[in-house]
């Protein structure tokens, strides 16, 4: 790779742009820019799956993802709580039937 920002967002796009709207071959970019064909099969393929969410960057997340993750965090929040009321509703019941 070269200086022409080959990692950004907006670079991608305009490879994704020049393939996939104006037909040129991944053979003639990978050429033309300096960036191996299977940097670019991988580009298109992350580009075909998230459309305009592709390429968010190391570190990021695509909104869908980050919304899963926050729903799995809050599912194992809850599962906990349900264990500690279930934990005390026997220990009351418990501590009732010993009153008796």
């Amino acid at each position: 790779m070269g200086t022409h920002g080959e990692s950004s967002k907006a670079f991608k796009m305009e490879i994704m742009d020049l393939h996939l709207k104006d037909g040129i071959s991944i053979k003639v970019l990978s050429e033309r820019f300096g960036i191996s064909a299977s940097t670019i099969y991988s580009w298109r393929d992350q580009y075909r799956k998230y459309g305009e969410e592709a390429f968010v960057g190391c570190g990021h997340q695509r909104p869908g993802d980050a919304e899963l993750r926050k729903l799995r965090k809050e599912n194992e929040e809850l599962k906990m709580q349900v264990e500690i009321l279930k934990k005390v509703a026997a220990y009351r019941a418990q501590k009732e039937s010993g009153k008796k």
